[in-house]
């Protein structure tokens, strides 16, 4: 299994859970891929997506509400990594008022369509949605004060390289604060090394001591993983029934090992920076 694989399934999984979304007469779930159902549901508050346009909604295929863990501030510059039908954009722009701006990054074209169209439907000017992979993010360096993202970065083959990414378009003092899914404890590598269960979030998520040890390694500081649910034997089966996979052998022994969290860490200012760099040779900065 490639990198190469594992984009084009997750490509091809959420350009149709976008395509299902226009389809005249959508529910909130298209066989259990998509809107406010399963671990999607009851994520935002009933005033946060009243004054959105309903696709945006249907599309919505979190596991967090990240724009009120990243605590969004007046004239903010926010991107949010894999942005899918923009909810979380739509939400930041509001959040960031019109001084602000929020960028929404995503892979799929059915997605950027939808996302777009949202973005006319709800008048929101302050909101650009831009095409190209979250490992490779087409902004300059220290370009934004925030980034969000949702239930995507568990998605990703090379997470060591989005985590570097972002670390490099955040501006000192910038804050990382996404929803996803980790796993406490070991998977299966029947779990591991099916493609399909990556674009499910599933195979894909680090554990949680990996997370911290990869934003680390990126150069964040004040990072934490904080779990906020913990998915049972019920919820594995959600997971894995019409994943091609032996479910009742495997859901017994993922039970507990998943779980959405919310992980925050934040971009050392100028000064700890430059403070870290005089007090180290250059054999031991990597350099």
């Amino acid at each position: 299994m490639t990198e190469v694989d594992i984009k084009e399934v997750v490509r091809e999984r959420y350009a149709e859970i976008a395509r299902n979304v226009q389809r005249p007469g959508s529910s909130c779930c298209y066989d259990g891929e998509a809107g406010s159902c399963g671990i999607s549901a009851d994520l935002y508050a009933e005033n946060e997506t009243g004054a959105l346009p309903e696709q945006a909604v249907l599309a919505s295929l979190g596991c967090g509400n990240p724009t009120a863990l990243a605590e969004l501030r007046e004239g903010e510059t926010v991107l949010d990594l894999g942005s899918g039908g923009g909810i979380d954009v739509l939400l930041s722009g509001r959040r960031v008022g019109p001084s602000g701006k929020a960028y929404g990054l995503d892979m799929t074209d059915d997605m950027l369509a939808l996302a777009r169209e949202n973005q006319h439907k709800a008048g929101a000017e302050n909101v650009e949605f831009l095409k190209g992979d979250i490992e490779r993010i087409p902004l300059p360096d220290n370009s934004v004060d925030v980034i969000i993202s949702n239930c995507v970065i568990n998605l990703s083959a090379d997470k060591d390289r989005v985590l570097r990414e972002a670390f490099r378009v955040l501006r000192p003092g910038g804050r990382f604060a996404v929803s996803d899914v980790v796993t406490r404890g070991e998977i299966p590598e029947e779990v591991r090394r099916d493609v399909l269960l990556w674009a499910g979030c599933i195979a894909g998520a680090l554990d949680e001591n990996d997370y911290r040890m990869k934003l680390a390694a990126a150069g964040f500081e004040a990072i934490g993983v904080e779990p906020t649910r913990i998915y049972d034997i019920e919820d594995a089966r959600e997971f894995l029934t019409g994943k091609g996979v032996d479910v009742d052998a495997i859901a017994p022994v993922v039970n507990g090992k998943f779980m959405s969290a919310f992980v925050r860490a934040k971009k050392p200012a100028l000064a700890s920076q430059a403070k870290a760099g005089a007090s180290c040779a250059p054999t031991c900065c990597g350099g």
